[in-house]
């Protein structure tokens, strides 16, 4: 029998929130604050059981009785589900990705976000160690072949939670000492089980001998359920190569205008390492990152680009469970969050045990400009302002706010960087970088697809980041590394800002910038291709 959409779409956001503790906890939804994943065998088959019933309900629904706004919410909520359906059956990444069952990111949101008292959060925290027992347990018992590198980076980042729960929770538990003879014994077992799961893995580090390609039938796959695009594989690829040419031509340009020198490679070389100069430094980078904001929030106010907020925002050192993926990241209040509470700009220093020429070549790639165009690209106008709108966002569902687009979140960032050193944001230097993102975005959605569908090799991907990409050496390693922990999440980059930068261009011509700014960041953060259709276009 047919549903009526709107209450079915709430029996099914509840549902989903309440079998992935981190949909929830990235959601702001703090319900299942006590809960950490369940991957083991009976947990997995009743979820798919879960998600197939809400498949199945969802495409009963008549879309022609819904308006807009709920064929929309239709949409971006049964992609979620499907989604969901898909890793849970198909990728079964639970079975050979260690890096899915550390806790760190759903016991550090309790210890760092405020969003509650002290003694309430603790009481969740309480839990959430109770279960790390068990939930390594499961790791164990349902880990097959893994990749070396997914185990190289589990033994770091489940070393990092262990130090975050012997150290940080301390100063949570400053708050409400009353709690601390129940916590310690919770903290002292849950910090030494991780220890011993890290050192499990560093066990198993000899055979860990898994490809960690996907292939092209699971890696398209994945791509579709990624974008949510109607771009297929084969014009991504296409695409993104031909972008790579066109970017070249103009930072060939752009680096003669600099040094004064012939429109070439060796020029481009030439000014890269004029600005690889300026560099910062593992004491420096942070405050020079909150410079850099300021400086990007004025200019924003000044060219009347779009609206800005007064959110809170920290920018801060990356917490040592995250790091060994990315050189940072935005981690906002989820969109269902009803507390006022900072977004972090997370930036990641270098490791301890780099070597002085690894850390040159680090800070070489992020000198000073780089992250102008880095804080544009995680705070504003890009991540930190695009997603504080999104939370500004109410649908008379939660689909958006639980099945948020990867492609309009990232799109958006890139479309950011792009509008504001064009329009002079930083002078020329700041340009030659953005440039440079522009390569690297072209050259992630080319690795991402060779690598696990076309067997690219390390010295392939390495050349071409470093030759066409003119990245260090250390950050083309950092990438080769990240295309093998990820897939399909290097291509939203480039199709995101694709599809977005072509809405931002069929701006009318009666509409301001400003305005047709706010108007795309109105909606939440639907897939693009769902953005056309509510701006009408």
């Amino acid at each position: 029998m047919p549903h009526d959409f709107v209450p079915l779409a709430e029996h099914i956001a509840d549902a989903l929130l309440e079998v992935d503790p981190r949909l929830a906890a990235s959601a702001g939804d703090h319900r299942f604050d006590d809960r950490l994943p369940d991957y083991s065998a009976d947990g997995v088959a009743g979820d798919v059981d879960m998600l197939r019933d809400a498949s199945a309900a969802l495409s009963q629904i008549d879309l022609d009785t819904l308006d807009v706004q709920e064929q929309v919410d239709h949409a971006v909520l049964l992609a979620r589900v499907e989604r969901m359906l898909f890793e849970r059956t198909e990728v079964r990444e639970h079975e050979w990705n260690p890096l899915a069952h550390n806790p760190g990111t759903l016991l550090h949101g309790l210890i760092s976000r405020p969003f509650a008292p002290a003694e309430e959060r603790l009481v969740a925290v309480a839990a959430r160690l109770s279960a790390v027992p068990d939930v390594l347990s499961t790791a164990r018992e349902v880990l097959q072949e893994s990749p070396r590198v997914h185990v190289e980076t589990a033994v770091v980042q489940f070393s990092g939670t262990a130090r975050l729960v012997r150290e940080e929770l301390g100063e949570l538990l400053k708050e409400a000492p009353g709690l601390t003879e129940v916590i310690r014994p919770l903290q002292e077992r849950a910090a030494a089980e991780l220890d011993a799961f890290a050192g499990w893995l560093r066990g198993r580090l000899d055979t860990s001998d898994r490809d960690p390609r996907l292939g092209r039938r699971l890696w398209e796959a994945r791509l579709w359920h990624t974008l949510d695009t109607e771009l297929g594989a084969a014009t991504v690829l296409e695409r993104a190569e031909a972008n790579l040419d066109r970017v070249s031509a103009e930072l060939r340009a752009a680096a003669a205008e600099l040094t004064g020198g012939p429109e070439s490679d060796n020029t481009v070389r030439e000014a890269f390492a004029r600005l690889a100069a300026d560099v910062p430094d593992n004491d420096t980078i942070v405050d020079l990152a909150k410079v850099s904001l300021d400086e990007a929030t004025g200019f924003v106010r000044a060219h009347d680009l779009v609206t800005l907020v007064d959110d809170p925002l920290v920018i801060m050192e990356m917490p040592e469970f995250a790091r060994g993926v990315a050189v940072a990241y935005c981690d906002p209040p989820g969109m269902l969050e009803p507390s006022e509470l900072p977004t972090f700009f997370c930036i990641s220093p270098t490791p301890a045990d780099w070597s002085a020429d690894r850390v040159a070549s680090f800070y070489r790639e992020y000198n000073h400009h780089m992250l102008r165009d880095l804080t544009v690209h995680e705070a504003t106008p890009g991540h930190f302002l695009q997603l504080a709108h999104a939370r500004r966002f109410r649908g008379r569902t939660r689909a958006r706010a639980i099945g948020w687009s990867g492609p309009f979140v990232e799109g958006w960032a890139v479309y950011a960087e792009e509008l504001m050193a064009t329009l002079g944001f930083g002078g020329l230097p700041v340009r030659l970088q953005q440039l440079k993102m522009q390569l690297r975005m072209s050259i992630n959605a080319i690795i991402d697809q060779r690598i696990h569908c076309d067997g690219m090799t390390e010295d392939e991907a390495m050349a071409l980041m470093m030759g066409r990409g003119f990245q260090e050496d250390g950050e083309a390693a950092g990438k080769w590394r990240r295309a093998r922990l990820s897939s399909t999440q290097l291509s939203t980059y480039f199709v995101g800002y694709t599809e977005v930068s072509e809405i931002a261009r069929e701006r009318p011509s009666d509409v301001s910038l400003r305005d047709w700014h706010d108007r795309m960041l109105a909606h939440g953060s639907p897939p693009p291709r769902h953005l056309r259709t509510l701006l009408s276009l």
